[in-house]
């Protein structure tokens, strides 16, 4: 029961995945009518033998000088079958390729965060590089095999059995036992498959943990232990391909071995019944016989070429069939204040049991400045995570200008919102570029300009080769850590949104450039209201608002000299940073 849910889930598979051909019917029915002219010429070129030898076998010998031509004909014929056949198929072949790649990196966008702190890159990566390039060959070369040389066999069938319908039923009789065998080996193959694409997902994750992390790796010494962790999982690919490729080498020779049986004793049987039967007849027959490996023998490739797609295929529909963010609000405010209220905020992570935040009240008026500051762990980054809603919280509610920000489409909640975090993400691209993601060709160079110039980032880009032209690399390695922040800041100033949100914004610059980022943020903080997480509390004293977080939990909140004055969790923690300056 448990290997025909597979095999009809195979079939449900590979039926999905030649929906992406359908769209192109008209082309792919040139590439049949193509394959159609070259399986037509096998049978042809036994009837010209037949022909000839009967032709030599009488006195007269008339037309003989035609069939010279008859052969050139022929492989002109079945030159363009070819031609039409192979072309039109490779066309397909690109856009389903094109699709694919395109509705999974779409899809990607649409995911919630979650499933990506659930998965490891490489093998997000290596669905769209490795995987659809394995579900191509199912969809096309394979189809390819399966009607040329399934039509090149019908053909040569069709021949033997007007020819001699009696001899002909030899082949019906190694039918089960070729049925047989085709079954084990595809889910033999099938399952290789999917083992080798998941080695494939840890080479490109590794080798992209080595390529990011680069400076780490060579800092701390660890390049032996990379070079001997990518080693053993590529043996493991190795061992996989060698199976992979041992069942097919295996499965050919085995094949061709039961239909040479069958060809013996079709060979046998037809020095019998053939007796009676003219020379040409009989050397037609035989030769039409023995056409009939080489296309068996490709089909069984093709059948192994489908398996493989098959199985990269159930890799890319579990993507696909991942559910995206919801997106069900459809609440849109053009003239958002940035007023926050948070109320009985409990959240708690997939797959954990502890709450990440318990029972949180909080308000935030409009153009106020709250900081959230406490130990590692305390709530603070999953709080900030929840406002522009890259996870969703299931009990109590986050309002934006009163409304709950579920009711928001999430489009117009995130345009609302400017981040900046830590860890800052740029792109490889011209410094201008990186500023105005996700607004390049609705501002204007001089706002650009200006972002930048808040930022105090102008400074190091005039002395840049191509100023805001110039190319910062992968994720901005050209630059310092200061200077990436600042990019980051200038980007976030650019978004005009009226929520501000600083996750450490600070903590990779200079004593300098923290002042003059500091001056920067003083002014843009006027008008916006603003989170702040901050482990400097130097830095977030003037805040209207320092909230003190533990263990999910708001354990104080108030003015700085307030909290000072009240001698309790921030009193100590400013205490210690104090000593610790000292």
């Amino acid at each position: 029961m448990k290997n025909k849910t597979r095999k009809r889930s195979g079939r449900v598979v590979y039926k999905r995945l030649m929906s992406y051909v359908f769209p192109y019917w008209r082309i792919f029915a040139l590439s049949i009518l193509g394959f159609l002219l070259y399986a037509s010429t096998q049978p042809m070129v036994a009837m010209i033998i037949q022909h000839i030898i009967d032709t030599l076998n009488t006195e007269e010998r008339v037309g003989i000088e035609y069939l010279p031509l008859f052969f050139i004909a022929l492989f002109f014929v079945r030159g363009i079958g070819s031609f039409l056949g192979n072309y039109f198929l490779a066309r397909i072949s690109g856009n389903v390729i094109h699709n694919l790649r395109c509705e999974l990196f779409n899809h990607y966008t649409a995911l919630p965060t979650q499933y990506f702190d659930n998965h490891n890159s490489g093998y997000l990566i290596s669905r769209i590089t490795h995987n659809v390039g394995e579900v191509t060959r199912a969809t096309t070369d394979s189809v390819r095999s399966f009607v040329r040389e399934g039509l090149t066999a019908l053909g040569l069938l069709i021949f033997l059995t007007y020819t001699n319908w009696q001899l002909s039923m030899v082949f019906l009789a190694i039918a089960p036992i070729v049925a047989f065998m085709v079954s084990y080996v595809s889910k033999r193959l099938k399952r290789l498959s999917r083992n080798m694409q998941n080695t494939v997902g840890d080479l490109t994750h590794i080798t992209s943990e080595m390529v990011t992390g680069n400076r780490i790796v060579k800092s701390f010494g660890g390049e032996e232990y990379e070079r001997e962790r990518f080693k053993e999982v590529s043996l493991d690919n190795r061992r996989q391909y060698l199976k992979l490729i041992m069942t097919m080498a295996i499965h050919n020779p085995l094949m061709q071995f039961v239909v040479s049986l069958a060809l013996a004793g079709l060979m046998y049987l037809a020095l019998i019944i053939m007796k009676d039967a003219g020379a040409g007849e009989f050397v037609a027959y035989l030769t039409a016989a023995f056409f009939l490996p080489k296309p068996i023998r490709q089909l069984s490739d093709a059948n192994a070429e489908i398996q493989r797609g098959i199985a990269a295929a159930e890799s890319l529909f579990e993507v696909l069939d991942e559910s995206i963010e919801k997106d069900s609000g459809n609440y849109q405010n053009t003239n958002c204040t940035g007023k926050i209220e948070i109320k009985n905020l409990s959240f708690q992570y997939k797959d954990t049991e502890l709450l990440a935040l318990k029972n949180i009240s909080l308000v935030i008026e409009s153009g106020q400045t709250v900081a959230l500051v406490g130990a590692s762990g305390g709530g603070k980054s999953t709080l900030i995570n929840l406002l522009p809603r890259f996870y969703d919280y299931t009990e109590g509610k986050i309002l934006l200008d009163g409304v709950d920000i579920k009711n928001y489409k999430l489009r117009e909640l995130r345009k609302r919102i400017a981040l900046v975090t830590q860890n800052v993400t740029l792109f490889n691209a011209t410094i201008a570029k990186n500023i105005a993601y996700g607004m390049v060709g609705e501002v204007s160079r001089e706002s650009i300009i200006t972002a930048a110039r808040d930022a105090y980032a102008m400074e190091f880009i005039e002395k840049m080769p191509n100023g805001l032209d110039t190319d910062i690399g992968e994720n901005g390695v050209k630059l310092s850590g200061g200077q990436r922040q600042r990019l980051a800041l200038a980007r976030a100033l650019l978004k005009d949104a009226p929520v501000l949100i600083l996750d450490e914004a600070t903590s990779a610059l200079d004593t300098e450039s923290e002042r003059y980022i500091q001056k920067a943020l003083s002014r843009v903080m006027k008008n916006r209201t603003t989170v702040v997480v901050a482990h400097r509390l130097s830095t977030i004293e003037t805040a209207d608002i320092i909230v003190v977080m533990d263990k999910g939990r708001v354990i104080e909140k108030g003015a700085h000299k307030d909290l000072i004055i009240k001698n309790g969790a921030y009193a100590r923690l400013h205490g210690m940073q104090f000593r610790e300056i000292e």
